[in-house]
């Protein structure tokens, strides 16, 4: 049994899209509309056959989420190496985006960093 995708509901479908694809090298598919609900969606596609389906529909409401509530809390990505963490980090950091915590090691053994993407849902960066 694998996953076979991730599905998030966004605001803004091309900004979420250009993050991915800019930070985390995904590579989108084409963009599926359904006139008849509104529904929009780009399945991102990672290195390793891994997908985001990333929708958006019209009469989607927001409410406000922590980081510490029960669900679904983060993505984490494998950047390869602790280098590769630390200069990701710094990248996104410079590029405007809120770093949760820096590259550390974790009480379980991980080196990651944690951020914010463009509409707060949490990601982590792991070595």
């Amino acid at each position: 049994m694998k996953i076979e995708h991730i599905a998030l509901y966004v605001r803004d479908l091309k900004k979420m899209k250009s993050f991915y694809e800019t930070y985390f090298g995904a590579v989108s598919g084409e963009r599926y509309h359904n006139p008849k609900t509104g529904l929009s969606t780009y399945f991102l596609s990672f290195s390793d056959n891994t997908r985001i389906e990333i929708m958006h529909r019209p009469d989607m409401t927001e409410t406000e989420r922590g980081l510490m509530e029960t669900g679904y809390i983060h993505l984490a990505f494998s950047a390869g190496s602790r280098e590769s963490v630390d200069r990701l980090t710094d990248k996104l950091r410079d590029d405007g985006y809120t770093v949760l915590s820096n590259p550390r090691i974790t009480g379980d053994g991980y080196y990651e960093s944690c951020i914010l993407d463009p509409e707060g849902n949490q990601i982590e960066i792991v070595a």
